[in-house]
């Protein structure tokens, strides 16, 4: 969090109302809390959630990179991650496989599954609560941000 280049994620909508700074966190929050009841390598699993959309580009506007965007992002977020932060194998492997079935790569780690499985649940929360109300999204990306030294 203290990375420059992560708060610039604020700066990009993701879903509806929400940043993909907020998304990310709570994808990190979520699948935190899931592997830490688990057993599994908790801090991996923030870390690697809160990296998974570190891609600097607006998806909806022209000039973004040339492809099937579901397919290119979790590469893009892992060179990204690659260039700023020292990487496990682990926490790269929970990026690239955050879009599984529809991306490339599929999730072989409990940590890999928790952190898809949170992007697909909170991406669905924020889409379905900004489209029944624009203030629910807010207030859910208010509530992680208040919760996210929990797994910092």
């Amino acid at each position: 969090m203290d990375s420059p280049l992560v708060r610039r994620m604020h700066a990009f909508p993701h879903h509806y109302t929400v940043t993909r700074l907020h998304h990310s966190l709570s994808v990190a929050y979520v699948a935190f809390l899931a592997v830490r009841k688990l057993g599994g390598e908790a801090r991996a699993t923030a870390r690697g959630g809160l990296l998974h959309d570190l891609f600097l580009y607006d998806r909806r506007e022209a000039g973004r990179p040339i492809g099937a965007h579901t397919v290119a992002h979790p590469q893009l977020a892992l060179r990204n991650a690659e260039r700023h932060f020292d990487l496990t194998p682990l926490e790269r492997e929970i990026i690239l496989a955050h879009m599984f079935p529809l991306g490339l790569c599929p999730p072989r780690h409990l940590e890999s599954l928790a952190v898809c499985v949170a992007d697909k649940l909170c991406a669905a929360y924020e889409c379905v609560g900004a489209l029944a109300s624009p203030a629910l999204a807010d207030r859910v990306a208010k509530i992680t941000f208040r919760a996210k030294g929990v797994f910092l």
